[in-house]
Formats: structure tokens, C-alpha cells, sequence
């Protein structure tokens, strides 16, 4: 399998191809090439969301590499109740919880990745208090607990719907409303000084 971010031979883009439907169905049937359109196409929207959850821990590539494979080997399985796309959310999503499980439940400030500084044309005052909004933001995210944080970054950055987010976590509806409600309200919290 390629990387998530080479391009398969004869890749058409988004859109201009087959859709995810028939790419299911071609590698369900054994076609490999159908198979890595899909993963070039939802791959790096995979590794964004890993990539969030884990706190842009180095984790996150094999985590979404490992989603990948074990989607690979149970596509026979996939029914088609929903899209490929949220079949793959709810696979990395729990993938990342699992990760996120089985790290220590506290984490060392010194540990806490920094984030890389996003790219200013303003004055460096402007980039150095964006830099450590940022910071505290992946810090807050952090202390949520693993289902408020996949709750929150499914909905808020993936924008996903309460009930694909319910589906890619395994819950209810309400339930994820409520998760998403109480890390929205810690995030607000945390991120007081910065309104």
C-alpha cells in the first residue's frame, strides 16, 4: 500500500472520478487500485483527524496506516449503512480512543508536543499570541477525557452531524451531544483569558 499522500497511477481528483461507492464495491471485488483512490482521497482527512486526537502525536500516521490495513481486511464486511468515509471516522476514531487509553492518565507539560506556528504576514506580537492561544488550546484538548476530545474534534473541526459523530464513537446521539456540550463548556473554560 502507498503512503497517505502518494498518488496511485491513473488517479483522477475528487469529484472528476468514481465515486466512493463504486471504488467500495471494485475493492471489495479485489481491486487494490480501487482501494488506494479511496485511501489517497480520505487519507489525509484520516490523518488530520488522528492527528487531532492524539495531539499531533507521531502516533497518528500509524494509527491511520493501521485503520487502513485492518479496513483493507474486513471491506467484505462493510455493509453500506453508511458512507465509506464515516466507516473509516468510526475505525480511526477508535483506534485513537484505544491509543489514547493506554497512555498515562497524566501527562508531563513538558511532553505536550508544541505546536508548529502558523504561517503570520502580521507583526510577531500578532504570531506570538496566536502561537500561545494555540498552545493552551492543545493543552485544554488534552485534558478532555478521549471521548469528549473525539466527540469534540469530530463535530467541531470534521463537522461532522451529532449522529455521524454518535456513529463513528459508538454511542448515542444524546450521548454525544452531551460529551460535545461538557468539552465545549471546558474548552470555553480554559480558553477564558483568551476572549
Amino acid at each position: 500500500m502507498r503512503g497517505l499522500t502518494d498518488e496511485p497511477p491513473g488517479l483522477t481528483r475528487r469529484g472528476a472520478g468514481p465515486d466512493d461507492t463504486l471504488l467500495v464495491a471494485r475493492a471489495r471485488e479485489g481491486d487494490e487500485e480501487a482501494f488506494e483512490v479511496l485511501v489517497h482521497r480520505h487519507g489525509p482527512t484520516l490523518l488530520r483527524l488522528a492527528r487531532r486526537m492524539l495531539s499531533g502525536s507521531a502516533e497518528a500516521e500509524d494509527v491511520v496506516q493501521e485503520a487502513l490495513v485492518g479496513a483493507w481486511r474486513r471491506l467484505p464486511d462493510f455493509r453500506g449503512d453508511s458512507a465509506f468515509l464515516t466507516w473509516m471516522y468510526k475505525i480511526v476514531t477508535n483506534r485513537c480512543l484505544n491509543q489514547l487509553r493506554s497512555r498515562r492518565p497524566t501527562t508531563e507539560l513538558d511532553s505536550v508536543p508544541e505546536p508548529p506556528a502558523p504561517p503570520h504576514e502580521g507583526s510577531p506580537a500578532r504570531a506570538a499570541e496566536s502561537s500561545a492561544a494555540l498552545a493552551d488550546l492543545t493543552v485544554a484538548l488534552a485534558e478532555l477525557s478521549p471521548e469528549q476530545r473525539a466527540c469534540w474534534v469530530l463535530r467541531e473541526l470534521h463537522l461532522l452531524s451529532y449522529e455521524e459523530v454518535a456513529e463513528a464513537v459508538g454511542i448515542s446521539a444524546t450521548a454525544a451531544r452531551g460529551r460535545i456540550f461538557r468539552a465545549r463548556r471546558s474548552l470555553t473554560e480554559a480558553m477564558s483569558e483568551w476572549r
